[in-house]
């Protein structure tokens, strides 16, 4: 008898574990391209550890991001949203208050990066705080003799025609900010800014869009500076072997969080939130860090983990270049307004 019961629970949890795949989820990530949730390697860990298989869906800006949330509910289970942009995103119900109880590796994160006001909004979080970093400017280091300290340098005349400027009316106005001393979410005088970008006119080889855009017109040798952010500069440099120090001026720089937040009608909730977890592990960090090149981590763990030479230890990790950093907060939708009408004027007047 006990025999039979024996080869019978043995049979049951052979069952057990061949059906166990069957009820694993395929999830949907809305993100940038190339951004650490579509690394292969980190996807193909996730399934062996889970059973849940990742597809992923692709934005161009922030914008576009959620306009695909309001019109696609019910397909995305995770979605990476700059921090700036979350109250929006939970104001108009596009995603939900997360359960940080069921993301353990919460419990490392940072207080300041857990707690950001932009993430937690009414007392509910709504974004987990996942990597951040600043947005300032690359070299090419066989064009300069030494680092310049000055953001000034992207309008110096020796850079004419060198120099690479993304196609972003609010990052636009925000550099141009920067280097007037105004303030980047709520500029005081954006005639001051519309001269400062205008002056940009000889010195501007193209612009870019994306980060693959970014490292081809580097590696063709088409930029001597280029405005860019510093998790990519780093992946530029360790992933494509490409010539460039990411620069923090003496001004200041943007300094961003971004957050993965849960769409309000995401399918797969329970898999949505082992892959969060994932996310902001130490182990997925850490290698995504030193083998490809990523933001600075929330996970103050993961970043006391890295190699003391690693940039986002010594340069990010920095209290005194941290200081320089002026972080992106919600924009009303008048300024924001303002800046894309000053942005198109801009572009107008290089094209004349």
């Amino acid at each position: 008898m006990n025999r039979y019961l024996t080869a019978a629970s043995a049979a049951l949890a052979a069952f057990a574990f061949t059906a166990a795949p069957a009820m694993a989820d395929t999830i949907r990530v809305l993100n940038w391209q190339g951004y650490g949730t579509d690394e292969d390697w980190a996807l193909e860990a996730f399934e062996e550890r889970t059973g849940h298989t990742v597809e992923h869906e692709y934005f161009n800006s922030e914008q576009e991001m959620l306009t695909k949330l309001r019109t696609n509910p019910g397909v995305y289970d995770v979605v990476l949203i700059n921090s700036a942009y979350t109250p929006q995103a939970a104001a108009e119900n596009l995603i939900q208050p997360i359960d940080m109880s069921k993301i353990p590796n919460a419990a490392d994160l940072t207080p300041e990066m857990r707690n950001n006001p932009n993430l937690v909004v009414d007392g509910k979080t709504y974004g987990v705080a996942w990597v951040w970093g600043a947005t300032s400017f690359a070299i090419n280091t066989g064009k300069f003799d030494e680092t310049p300290e000055s953001i000034e340098v992207l309008w110096s005349e020796d850079l004419a025609g060198r120099v690479g400027w993304r196609d972003d009316a609010v990052e636009a106005v925000q550099m141009s900010a920067i280097a007037l001393g105004q303030d980047i979410n709520n500029p005081s005088d954006l005639d001051a800014i519309r001269d400062k970008l205008r002056a940009l006119k000889p010195q501007i080889r193209t612009f870019w869009t994306s980060e693959n855009d970014w490292n081809q017109f580097m590696s063709a040798g088409e930029f001597d500076a280029a405005v860019y952010w510093s998790g990519s500069a780093a992946r530029s440099a360790n992933n494509f072997g490409l010539p460039v120090e990411f620069v923090v001026p003496k001004e200041g720089a943007i300094g961003w969080l971004d957050g993965l937040s849960i769409p309000t009608d995401a399918p797969n909730l329970d898999a949505a939130y082992e892959f969060i977890n994932w996310m902001i592990d130490p182990e997925f960090y850490v290698k995504w860090d030193t083998d490809v090149g990523a933001p600075a981590s929330a996970n103050g763990k993961a970043m006391g983990e890295l190699p003391e030479d690693a940039f986002n230890r010594k340069v990010l990790g920095n209290p005194e270049v941290a200081s320089r950093l002026e972080f992106m907060g919600p924009i009303s939708d008048e300024m924001r307004e303002k800046m894309l009408e000053l942005w198109q004027e801009t572009k107008t007047y290089f094209q004349n």
